[in-house]
Order: structure tokens, then sequence, then C-alpha cells
């Protein structure tokens, strides 16, 4: 093929970008790589697509390159409406007002496209591999030429001819051994010839990228390693298309998109290399990343030296390379901090207390110990001297002062106080911030509603459904439901039927009998499969089962459930919750489930409509007419998307119940967990947690939510169950209080609850405008799209 030249002319597009941003490109020595600033994780995605076909306007039958997942979502909308709509007066307009020429529509058919990574072995015919995403939101969704595609299609990559991927591995395991040692049996010795087929392919696939001139256009997002493609840490430089093991950190980041990290742990993927990013030296590259989650891997990709450890430092190297990124995932590029809190007037009490605790972390120094040497001796703490009154010791002071307000803050126990406690998940508060419920459920004239928001169903596995159907078939094939069944016990309306579940599995709890919990969970199950499936007898109702287990015995790990499956894993998890509130005596009259209509588990969650998602919500908040009202605050989409997703949703509930009633004075208290995390000048209250508050946390979590214990989907930080990654984190935040105050103020303190403290909950607490201020931004940027 014929090599293509590529001209790289000034984008526009960026500079009007940066303009807007207030920022430069680049803070050299420390940012090694030119850096774009935008207020939201949308925001990022119409960044993109304006780049994207800028540069297409400028190179006509160029070669892209384009990401997969969840992190293309406004990307790929954005594209679609610019050009769906690109003679509207509006949108040219606004094509022109972000540096496009309105007169030249990009020809996205021209390109040739280069897909980056998939996993192997896998069929492409399945909704959850790379080839069917590109196929459909590429190929089909931009209609690009197919044949100017080269694609990563595994069922027909290296297998001899009349061999499907399943003879070839039948059980999903590929040894990557056999590319140096003798193959022993007649199967390895056909794996081994596959492996070689498949490296052979690979080469031939670098070769046909080069030849075309290498990557002209390339936009991805960052692992939880920093990885790019599948280049994980430590990957060579100098890498090529190549079948390649992952890590643990990749592994539980694509759990979700394979059906469980049982599944992704034994797959491998083919990636094209570091090297063939970079071959093109005009190569425009572009890495988005949202949300405080992904700013030590962004400040890591931008600020260290070019390092194998940090896959996309490579980037580097190329001059048209780009980071595009949120505040929140720009929150450690020091420089750029720095300047940022130079043009600032006049300094809070949040930015001076970040400073002072920092600086305290860094130096593993409590505050009132701190000395004017300390504080030049740092860039922020010096900035701090200059810009805010007082002596370091009155500025100390006043910190310290501060923090200890908060654990008294956080030690406060509200009386007469309805709650609303809501969570996107079904395990979110109590991951988030359950001692602190546990603390206000043992004042009794306390009311408290507990409303998970979305149905849950993509959290349980097919492993997990077939376990429960074979318990709940066991119990029926010896007639132990017969008389319940009779006497109405399974009646969609019986409440107390439903309550009596809950009961029965926390007596078994109790009684440490797995025969007890087990019947707890079969007469839940029972109860969901007649009132989805509306079967009037016992009979057809086993015949039900065995087509259920026949189901999820042929659905592969990942597929998207037809509406009834997905009801039905999303009951599991609701059974979960009661569970859960059961354990501190609250019934199915006080947990709600409201199943928001936008989560059908679509790789790309709808926005949240008024009718539909908001409206539930304002019902339960005219019913039960709360004095606090709880939300994760997750405004820049750091953890799933469902969270900020969820958030826009209880904003408009609150903000169409506060104009019906008038009343202003509803609390709002922001949680986060193990996908998101306050720094300490952020929260405003304390929660103290004991070793005997960890303790029930953990068993209640893995005595509750069942599906969940073995924790097939779980934190890239912590390859184990949520409950005890929650405990780290509540021991670190405990920590970095401890180092801030010093361990005498906790060890020697008159009170034992803080004598006994070994962890702490951060939480903010808001008024509504306070609240409305967090996510009016994101909400405008959601509704443009």
């Amino acid at each position: 093929m014929k090599e293509l030249k590529l001209k790289q002319p000034q984008s526009s597009v960026e500079s009007i970008a940066l303009k807007h941003s207030g920022f430069k490109l680049r803070y050299e020595p420390d940012e090694k790589i030119g850096v774009i600033l935008v207020p939201n994780f949308p925001m990022l995605g119409k960044l993109a697509a304006l780049r994207f076909l800028e540069w297409v306007q400028q190179n006509p039958g160029g070669v892209v390159s384009l990401p997969t997942g969840k992190t293309p979502e406004f990307f790929i909308k954005e594209v679609q409406r610019f050009i769906q709509n690109w003679d509207s007066r509006d949108v040219q307009q606004e094509l022109a007002e972000n540096g496009l020429d309105i007169h030249k529509k990009p020809e996205l058919r021209s390109l040739y496209f280069v897909q980056i990574d998939e996993f192997y072995p896998i069929d492409p015919r399945q909704h959850n591999s790379f080839y069917y995403y590109v196929k459909k939101f590429y190929i089909e969704g931009f209609h690009l030429d197919p044949s100017k595609a080269l694609l990563i299609d595994s069922s027909r990559i290296g297998l001899p001819k009349g061999k499907t991927l399943k003879e070839v591995w039948p059980d999903d395991h590929v040894d990557l051994t056999l590319r140096y040692r003798q193959a022993v049996t007649a199967q390895e010795r056909l794996q081994k010839q596959v492996i070689q087929n498949i490296d052979q392919w690979c080469a031939e696939y670098e070769s046909r990228i080069r030849e075309l001139g290498g990557i002209g256009f390339f936009l991805g997002g960052i692992g939880p390693d920093g990885h790019i493609g599948f280049n994980i840490s430590g990957s060579d430089f100098y890498s090529t298309t190549r079948l390649t093991p992952t890590n643990y950190e990749t592994q539980a980041a694509a759990a979700v998109d394979l059906g469980g990290i049982e599944i992704s742990r034994k797959r491998l993927v083919i990636t094209i290399g570091l090297s063939t990013i970079t071959y093109n030296p005009d190569c425009v590259a572009i890495i988005i990343a949202a949300g405080e989650a992904k700013a030590q891997i962004v400040a890591d990709a931008i600020q260290q030296p070019e390092h194998i450890h940090y896959p996309a430092t490579v980037l580097h190297r190329l001059p048209n390379a780009r980071f595009y990124i949120t505040r929140g995932a720009a929150k450690l590029l020091l420089r750029r901090n720095l300047v940022a809190l130079s043009r600032t007037r006049e300094l809070n009490t949040t930015q001076v207390d970040k400073i002072v605790i920092d600086l305290s972390l860094k130096k593993g120094k409590c505050i009132e110990l701190f000395t004017s040497k300390d504080f030049q001796s740092e860039p922020f703490a010096s900035l701090l001297l200059k810009k805010y009154p007082g002596s370091v010791r009155e500025i100390c002071q006043a910190v310290k002062s501060r923090l200890i307000q908060k654990i008294e803050a956080g030690t406060h126990i509200y009386q007469n106080t309805t709650f609303f406690h809501t969570e996107p998940h079904h395990d979110d508060i109590m991951l988030g911030y359950l001692p602190y419920v546990v603390r206000h459920i043992r004042e009794h004239s306390n009311q408290h509603y507990f409303a998970t928001l979305t149905s849950g169903f993509t959290a349980v596995t097919n492993r997990y459904m077939l376990d429960l159907l074979t318990k709940l078939k066991h119990f029926l094939d010896a007639g132990k439901f017969k008389g319940l069944f009779e006497e109405g016990y399974f009646d969609p309306e019986n409440v107390i039927g439903r309550n009596r579940d809950v009961w029965q599995y926390l007596d078994g709890v109790a009684a440490n009998s797995e025969t007890m919990k087990d019947e707890g969970r079969a007469r839940r199950l029972l109860r969901n499969l007649i009132f989805i499936f509306n079967d009037p007898d016992l009979d057809t109702i086993k015949k039900r089962i065995d087509e259920l287990i026949n189901y999820f015995k042929s659905q592969y790990p990942g597929k998207k459930d037809r509406k009834p499956m997905q009801q039905l894993k999303g009951m599991c998890r609701e059974w979960e919750a009661d569970c859960l509130w059961g354990y501190f005596g609250w019934n199915s009259d006080y947990v709600m489930h409201l199943r928001l209509g936008f989560y059908k588990g679509d790789i790309f969650t709808e926005s949240p409509t008024v009718k539909r998602d908001v409206k539930p919500i304002l019902r339960v908040l005219r019913k039960i007419q709360p004095d606090v009202i709880t939300v994760a605050l997750d405004p820049e989409a750091s953890g799933p998307d469902t969270h900020y997703k969820v958030l826009q949703a209880i904003t408009e509930a609150v903000k169409m119940y506060e104009k019906e009633t008038g009343d202003n004075t509803l609390e709002i208290l922001g949680y986060r967990n193990v996908w998101y995390r306050f720094h300490p000048a952020e929260a405003d209250l304390f929660v103290p947690v004991s070793l005997n508050m960890l303790a029930l946390q953990d068993s209640a979590f893995k005595n509750s939510f069942i599906s969940q214990k073995d924790a097939s989907f779980p934190s890239y930080e912590y390859d184990g169950p949520f409950s005890e990654l929650a405990q780290l984190i509540q021991v670190q935040q405990y920590q970095m209080l401890k180092t801030c105050l010093g361990r005498e103020f906790f060890n020697e303190h008159k009170s034992a609850l803080l004598r006994a403290t070994r962890g702490m909950v951060y939480l903010k607490k808001m008024t509504l405008d306070e609240f409305y201020a967090t996510s009016r931004e994101l909400q405008k940027n959601i509704e443009n799209v």
C-alpha cells in the first residue's frame, strides 16, 4: 500500500480549548506532554470529537485507531451528532466557534481504521468482543469503509482449516509456554501450531499498519495500571502487535465486560504495541481521562520520565500527543495546580487545609510541629504563607482546630430525623458509610429509608444464578415449599412473607446454618420467579427452573440478558439489600428498589429522563418527607458511569421537591466509597470507626451480599471482596488524621469512642444550593449531548 504523507498544521480546536481552560499546554519541566483541561466527562468526548473531525478534514484518507469500552461514549455520540447535523445552522455555529472549517465536511469513509486490541480467545460474534464493538460503533456507526479496516477477528486468526476456537481452546486457557517448550499431547501440538500462527499474523498486522505510514490519529483511555491499548505496565517501548497476557489490574477492569474476573483471568489479549502507536512521528495521539480516581495514573504518565512502568510516557516522544483530562484527573499535576493557586486572590479554608494536610502527610509530621522552614521547603505551603494572613503557628492551629471540629461533627448523633439513604448500587451505602448509618439507627427517634436506584443485574454472574436455581430445585423436589405455596406465602402481595424470607435467612446467619440460609434464599428466589413469570403451580415452576438452568448454562459470560433474566438477577441483588437492612431491624416497608429505567445493561448507559427516572424519586420524597438525603457524590464519573447519572436524577428530583414544598432546609450528605474518595480538606464529617464496627461491616457484607462474596467484579486496587477494600480505605483515612493530629490525640483522648478508633469515614455536608452547584455543570453538558 502507498505510504501516506500527512501534514500536521496547528490545531484551531486545541487553541480554542486551551483558551477556555485558562492554562498553557505544558508547564515545563514537570509536564512532558501537552495537557488540555475540560470541566467534566461529557466535555472530554466533545473535545476529542472536535479534534478528530478537524484532523480528518486535514488528512482525508488517513489512518485512525479509536478506543472501545465506556471511555469513548461521548466521543462517539458527538461525532455522530456533528456529522449527521453538519448542515444545521446551530451545529455549524457550534463547529465554527470551536475552530472547525464548516465548508469542508469530513470524509469519514476515506479513512483507514486500525483496531487497537482484542481479548483472546473470544468469539467475535459475542457482544462483549471488541471486534463486535468496532463493527457496530465505528464501521457502521461512523459509516467507515469496511475494506479499509484492519480488524482482529479471533475466529479467523491462526486456526487450521475446519477448526474452531472451542476445539483448540476447550477451557479458554491459552498456555504461552508452548511458544518455547515441547508439546506433549496431540491437543498441545495443535495449540502450539495455533500460537505460532497467531504470532505470524501479528507480525503481518504490524507490517500492514506500517505500510500505511503508521497511525495518524490515535485516541485511547488509560487503564488502572497506566496501560494504553493492552500495553500493561512493564511493556517494552519497542513492542509491536502481539499475543500477550495481562496483569491483575487489567483483568479487574475487564471483569465487567467479560462476565467476571474468573473469565478475564483466563483471557489473553492481542494488542498493537507501543511502537505501533509511535511509529508515525506526526501521530496525533490523545489520551482521555476523567475523575480523581485517575489522578495518580495521569500524573505519572505526564510528569514521570519515560519508563516502562508508565506505558503512556512513550507518548512524550510524539510532539502532537495530548492528554485531555478533567480537573479531578489533573489534581496531582503539581506545577499546573500551583499556577491555579497563585491566581487565586483569596484562599478559602478548604485550600488552606489541603495544603497543610498534604505537607503533614508528605513529611510524616504532626501539624502543630511545623516550622517556617517546613513551609518554605514546599512550594504550595510557601505560596500559602504569601497569600494567607497569619503566622505558621496560627495557620497550623486553625487547620488543627478545623480537623478536630470535623471529628466532633462526625460523632454528633441526630435525633427525630428522617433519613433518605440513596445508592446507585445495592452495596454503595454499606461500603460508603455504614458506621454512620448504624450509629443513627441506634438512636430510636430517627427514621431511615433506604433506596437503591438501579437494578444492578450486571453484577450477578450466570454461575451464581445456576447455584441458586439448583438449590431451589432441590427444595422443591423434596416438597419443602408445598405447604407455604398452598397457604399463599409466595403471593407477590404478601409483604409479611417477603419479610419472613429475610428473617429465615438471618436466623440461619445467627445459627451458622447453611441449610437455614439456603432455605431463606430459595424462598425469595421462588417468590421472584412467581412474580416475574406468573406460573400457576409448582410443577410449572419446576419446568421453568429447568429452562432457566439451561439458559444460564448456554449464555456466554458478559452477554446482555433478556429482560426477564435481567429482572431476576436484579431481584437477587434486591434480596441482598433486604438482608443487609434486615440485620438492623428494617423491613421491606423501609427498603425501596426504584429500578430506574436508564439502567439497561447496554454498553453505554442512557442519560436519565424526567418522566422515567426523576419522578420515581420525587414520589418517594413526597411520601417520606426526609430531613437528610444521602447521595453518592461522583460528579466526574470516577466510578461506574451509573454513579453520576444517578446523581443527576436525584438532583433534579430534589429541585422539583423543593419547588413544590418550598422547603430549602433539606440537608444533603455526600459520600464516596471504594471507587472515589474525599481528601480530608473536602469532607465536613469524620466518622470514627472501631474494630468492632469494622468486624460488623465485613461480616454483614459477606453474609448479605452473597453474589459479591467471591468478588467476581473486584476493584483494580484489591483482589478480594469490597468489604475488605472498604476497611483498608477507612484505616488509611484514620492514619492520615493520626499523622496530622498526632497519635496522642486518639490514644489519650477522654472519649472511649475516639480511643477505640481505628478507621474513619469521610462525609461532605451540603446545603441544597451547594449540592445543586456540584452537579449543575455536568447536567448542562449532558443535556447538550
